[in-house]
């Protein structure tokens, strides 16, 4: 019986770990988002966080429409301090940019609030 319940412990915290592993490390997809960053801020009374903003400008399909601005949240993983150097050089200038990012499964407050992570940035050339 003691082996039985051994096993089955075991199993347990395997298959924990699995589930936790692969939330944290799997990428559900990959971009590029264009548009204009609004801000870049740190957040988080324990965990400290980068999150941004980006103004994104959807064109209608129809002639005389005006355009719609729209806004997407993005995060930024602490240790890309040049993407958040980047980052906060394009918001105070309010160049436009093609941000490149990652999306992930989940969320955790250590990482970010968002499931998308911003991993370059480059100047468009509009």
């Amino acid at each position: 019986m003691k082996k039985f319940i051994t096993w089955t412990i075991l199993l347990v915290f395997v298959v924990i770990g699995s589930v936790f592993s692969f939330y944290y490390f799997a990428v559900y997809e990959e971009g590029v988002m264009a548009g204009r960053v609004l801000s870049v801020t740190q957040r988080g009374m324990i965990f400290k966080t980068y999150e941004g903003k980006l103004s994104v400008e959807s064109f209608g399909s129809l002639k005389g429409v005006s355009p719609l601005a729209e806004t997407r949240d993005f995060s930024i993983e602490s240790d890309q301090t040049e993407v958040i150097k980047a980052l906060e050089e394009v918001a105070a200038s309010g160049e436009h940019v093609n941000l490149r990012f990652i999306r992930r499964y989940k969320t955790f407050p250590w990482r970010g609030e968002t499931k998308y992570f911003v991993t370059g940035v480059e100047k468009s050339k509009l």
